[in-house]
């Protein structure tokens, strides 16, 4: 027979309010964040203050898909970091397979073990919201991270970046960029990532709407797969469908490896061009100056970090310290950051 949970168990489950973007995630610990080296693990120091204190044992599953990406190596990379930054806490990881299928197993065997919290960052939000059900029914909160789930009660904290937030920051610089060169009708490229992904509609769809805005358009458009061969293709197909172009917006910084090698390969040079998520060579290459790529729109995997410690108050049932509320909130969504060669130096830390 299944028993009932626990009702105040249930009341932590399901509380929360939501926060809107640009959420002060450091609050959670502590406001004296470490800075480590760029491409190190991101992490948040543990302060002084109650909520840093070691306190009630927690034991957080996680899972995220293979570390054939980058930002994605740094998924996990940083969540690794911050549990080991807290003496209370055991990390418990479980592989999550090439597809939704084979993460929703090893995610059972995870169940079975009750730990005390979920992070999870899915293969395919839609395909895994069966699974958050299934854990926050059983008693185990989940964070979802990056890919959301469509259903509210699939996850008690979701975390991420602000995807339409990104093409509306790297449609504002384009636009800021034309209108300073006078351009009145500026020929637009776009390579984006994983069309059947939420977040790439979403990535296109707040570009699209601010470019539209200005009375500009994006005249060609093709998707890749967030890998450099990818995006080193799609580019090369999509320079030859515009033999001229004004600007280019590129979804991801290291699709854009091969985006920026299939320029040089073309040897074009007339046109600017915004990256996105801010990967460590994407901002040395910015602050260099050397290349058509100009800026790039934040998308960082240091969300990892603050889910882990966000992750540890939810299981202890603790709060943010710096917010009157006394649970964490339910939704979490950060800001889209441009970084320029003027500003540059101040997001080395955080690159990937």
């Amino acid at each position: 027979m299944k028993h009932a949970p626990d009702l105040s168990r249930r009341r932590m489950l399901l509380g929360g309010a939501a926060l809107g973007a640009g959420a002060l995630l450091t609050a959670c610990t502590s406001n004296e964040p470490d800075e480590p080296s760029g491409g190190g693990a991101q992490t948040v120091a543990a302060g002084s203050n109650g909520n840093a204190a070691p306190g009630e044992k927690v034991t957080i599953g996680f899972s995220a898909p293979a570390a054939d990406h980058g930002w994605i190596a740094a998924i996990t990379k940083n969540a690794k970091a911050q549990a080991g930054t807290y003496s209370d806490v055991e990390f418990k990881t479980v592989e999550a397979g090439g597809d939704a299928a084979a993460q929703r197993a090893a995610l059972q065997t995870l169940i079975a073990q009750k730990p005390s919290i979920i992070v999870l960052l899915p293969h395919d939000g839609k395909e895994l919201n069966a699974f958050g059900l299934e854990a926050m029914e059983a008693g185990i909160p989940v964070v979802n991270l990056d890919r959301a789930f469509p259903d509210p009660l699939a996850y008690r904290l979701q975390i991420k970046g602000d995807n339409y937030g990104m093409g509306v920051s790297a449609a504002h610089y384009i636009i800021e960029q034309m209108k300073a060169k006078n351009v009145a009708s500026p020929v637009i490229g776009e390579i984006a990532g994983m069309d059947e992904l939420e977040l790439t509609q979403e990535r296109s769809k707040g570009f699209t709407d601010t470019l539209t805005q200005a009375g500009f358009k994006v005249a060609n458009r093709r998707a890749a797969r967030f890998t450099a061969d990818t995006g080193q293709q799609e580019a090369a197909s999509l320079l030859q469908a515009l033999p001229k172009m004004d600007a280019l917006w590129n979804h991801d910084d290291d699709q854009g490896i091969g985006v920026l090698a299939a320029i040089t390969q073309a040897n074009r040079s007339e046109f600017i061009m915004v990256g996105g998520a801010g990967s460590l060579k994407a901002i040395q290459d910015i602050q260099a100056d050397k290349s058509v790529l100009k800026a790039t729109v934040t998308y960082s995997p240091s969300m990892a970090s603050s889910a882990i410690s966000l992750a540890r108050l939810i299981a202890q049932n603790k709060g943010m310290s710096d917010l009157v509320e006394l649970q964490v909130p339910k939704e979490i969504i950060l800001a889209s950051e441009t970084i320029t060669k003027e500003n540059a130096s101040n997001y080395l830390k955080l690159g990937f």
